[in-house]
């Protein structure tokens, strides 16, 4: 299962051999600074946008790899209907990462940890 860390000056997204091969990509790596906001939500499939290019989708069971639109290009790991985490950037070669976890809360907020006072957390509506 693909995790969401802070290394040094970067947020990494690690993810499992099986999840590189189905991104038809390595680990992502964005600069800490990048990041505008982050938040956890419920369900991840709500916020897929774009069509998938490269990468793995079945709809409802998994969507891995980069999504393409008119806002440029979002990084997903979702599997199932779990909890996610969403990773709002600019100025970085991704307007946004997605990655599902069980522990979205937590995750979010220890991300948050890493920013400056200018970036927000959201927390999940409701």
């Amino acid at each position: 299962m693909a995790t969401l860390i802070v290394e040094g000056s970067d947020l990494v997204v690690k993810m499992s051999e099986l999840e590189k091969f189905e991104a038809v990509h390595p680990d992502i790596r964005v600069p800490v600074s990048a990041i505008r906001a982050v938040r956890a939500v419920e369900d991840a499939w709500p916020e897929l946008r774009g069509i998938r290019a490269p990468g793995t989708g079945i709809p409802g069971v998994i969507a891995v790899g980069t999504r393409r639109g008119s806002f440029g290009k979002d990084f997903a790991v979702v599997h199932g209907r779990e909890r996610a985490v969403v990773v709002e950037l600019e100025g970085a070669s991704y307007a946004r990462i997605l990655v599902t976890t069980p522990d979205a809360d937590n995750v979010a907020a220890e991300i948050q940890r890493h920013l400056m006072p200018s970036s927000s957390f959201l927390p999940p509506p409701g």
